[in-house]
């Protein structure tokens, strides 16, 4: 299978090829405050599975509990749309932004993280998993 997405301005494009790892939503306070919505679709795939095509620009995310990075927020610097996290514990592991995808028609979340900081009026039904805590 293979995906195509882009960020708002069309500068960034990129295409995602083979199954995913798992399509999963993310409630951590910091993913909140990057999509400006209570959580972040992702699809989560090993790094060799994405071919970005433009220019990225990384806001490198420090852990609040730890001294280390933690995620690394890849996004067009031109219209800022988030498009991929690297997620640095998980070595080759990314987190490509479902929002950005042409076409969302088939995403379906079955699992859902940090549900610590889940919005209270937020209830997602059919999550195979559900974890507090990454």
């Amino acid at each position: 299978m293979t995906r195509t997405g882009r960020c708002l301005c069309g500068q960034v494009t990129y295409e995602l090829t083979g199954d995913v790892i798992a399509t999963a939503v993310c409630h951590c306070d910091h993913c909140q405050r990057q999509s400006g919505g209570a959580f972040s679709v992702n699809l989560v795939v090993h790094e060799s599975q994405l071919r970005v095509s433009g220019d990225l620009q990384t806001y490198v995310e420090t852990g609040e509990d730890d001294d280390g990075e933690y995620v690394n927020r890849r996004f067009c610097g031109a219209c800022g749309s988030p498009i991929v996290s690297e997620l640095v514990q998980t070595d080759g592991v990314v987190a490509v932004k479902a929002g950005s995808l042409d076409d969302r028609s088939d995403v379906r979340p079955t699992v859902e993280v940090w549900c610590v900081d889940r919005q209270p009026w937020v209830e997602l039904p059919g999550m195979l998993a559900s974890v507090d805590r990454e």
